[in-house]
């Protein structure tokens, strides 16, 4: 359960990401999460497997890893979409607000454009262009990191779920060895 909750705190720290991010804003969520493996995938490892006779165990195994890595295959997929779909979403509401009313936008994609057409030998119709690109490249930036905030959060709630459903797990009993047959 410890380290389900930590696991959780590591990817809540992780939601306030901003494209400024550098490697001191990403080692604390990133300690956290390899501190919170050290204490939920053993005891998953024994919820799972601590209860199985020592004859089913090689099977058994077998299957916990094959679940394991569809599970990740799943998680994997799920989190893909939600980069996608959020970051179109995420774009369309950023594009929303790029539009002749916003001044500080039409300042900067003046200034752009001088700056790309004095560096395109004064080709006016190039220097615009490469202005509207860095204003789409820039626009793309954001969104997608707001979609890497957004699927933080999914995996945080996901998190907060598996810790609140540790209570309800058996405890494991380790099998008993079976007795011999002349034993009265």
């Amino acid at each position: 359960m410890f380290g389900l909750a930590c696991f959780c705190l590591s990817m809540w720290n992780f939601t306030p990401i901003t494209h400024d991010w550098g490697w001191y804003e990403l080692l604390l969520p990133q300690a956290l999460r390899g501190f919170a493996q050290q204490f939920a995938v053993a005891p998953t490892v024994t919820l799972t497997l601590g209860g199985i006779p020592p004859a089913r165990l090689k099977l058994a195994s077998g299957l916990f890893n094959l679940m394991r890595n569809l599970g990740g295959a799943i998680g994997i997929a799920a989190c893909g979409t939600i980069l996608n779909d959020r970051t179109n979403l995420h774009f369309q509401r950023l594009a929303e607000h790029l539009n002749a009313t916003n001044t500080a936008m039409v300042q900067m994609l003046q200034r752009l454009a001088v700056n790309m057409t004095a560096a395109s030998g004064g080709d006016a119709v190039h220097g615009q262009g490469a202005a509207l690109k860095q204003l789409w490249s820039l626009t793309l930036r954001e969104a997608q990191t707001q979609s890497y905030a957004d699927a933080f959060l999914v995996i945080a709630i996901c998190f907060v779920l598996a810790t609140a459903m540790v209570p309800l797990m058996r405890k494991t009993v380790p099998p008993q060895a079976p007795r011999p047959a002349d034993a009265h």
